[in-house]
């Protein structure tokens, strides 16, 4: 299987890519630098904006605001200026931590992760925002990722990138919250690669980005591995959904960590990729303030 660059401004830590099928764009994160970058499916240049604190993901409000998930909480973003309004405080007093992975649920809450600046052991959390309502839902979390839903809202997922173990619950399509407690869905202690950025698509297949292992795995509902794809980067972070049937992937990576000589011998390290591959895919609901 063959992959394009879809852009090769290199990220220490590319995270965060979310498409907008209604300009074409595919937005993403570098946090370690503090910035956001966009590009348009079409073609063109990718953009470039500072934001002056670490950031890590973005969902629709409508079709003027954005919501900005940032190391000192919420905030909506006017598309057109770029300018951030503070919209929730979350963990703002701890400079320890930052935020990580993030999804909208189909009924248009979010779920997302905070960690700790130096991946310190349980020192993030993964919460519930809906409506204007905040919610710690798991707490004690060293590396929040993989946080997605299925299309019906009734199943989301999550893992600690540091315990390598996938979970799966039950969860209320109406509001977002989870039902019950976590399964086990796929545990891959021991094995080269962590769980980093997943996406669900039509079919219930949730497609995982592999850090440290070059590749996205392709998991069916039951938990078994489908197939594997390589991506042109060992550190791949997160797979997005785009184009406007949403049935291409977008995958993000990483430089962090990586040495002179292990850049020399991973030389699109922190670049964007599209993959060639045709997905079941699905757009990200707009988010509910």
């Amino acid at each position: 299987m063959a992959a394009v660059i879809l852009s090769d401004e290199a990220c220490s830590l590319g995270e965060g890519p979310t498409y907008d099928p209604a300009t074409d764009t595919l937005y993403w994160f570098d946090i370690l630098a503090s910035r956001m970058l966009e590009r348009k499916l079409s073609g063109g240049a990718t953009r470039t904006h500072q934001l002056g604190e670490m950031a890590s993901a973005i969902a629709t409000i409508d079709g003027e605001r954005q919501l900005l998930l940032t190391e000192t909480g919420l905030h909506i973003r006017d598309a057109a200026t770029g300018k951030l309004t503070p919209h929730m405080s979350v963990e703002a007093a701890n400079t320890g931590t930052r935020s990580n992975d993030a999804r909208v649920h189909p009924c248009g809450a979010l779920w997302f992760g905070t960690m700790g600046k130096n991946a310190e052991a349980g020192a993030g959390a993964i919460y519930w925002y809906f409506r204007g309502e905040l919610r710690l839902l798991f707490p004690a979390i060293s590396i929040p990722n993989s946080i997605c839903f299925s299309a019906d809202g009734k199943t989301a997922y999550y893992v600690d990138t540091a315990v390598n173990l996938l979970y799966r619950l039950d969860c209320d399509a109406d509001t977002g919250l989870p039902i019950g407690e976590p399964k086990l869905f796929v545990d891959r202690r021991g094995d080269k690669g962590g769980i980093d950025g997943s996406v669900v698509d039509r079919d219930g297949v949730l497609w995982n980005a592999c850090w440290g292992g070059g590749r996205l795995d392709a998991y069916a509902p039951d938990g078994s591995l489908l197939r594997s794809l390589p991506v042109p980067a060992g550190q791949a972070t997160c797979p997005a959904f785009v184009g406007a049937a949403a049935d291409r992937l977008a995958v993000t990576s990483a430089t962090e960590g990586l040495s002179a000589e292990a850049l020399r011998a991973d030389p699109h390290a922190g670049k964007t990729f599209l993959l060639d591959v045709v997905v079941n895919g699905r757009h990200e609901p707009n988010v509910l303030i």
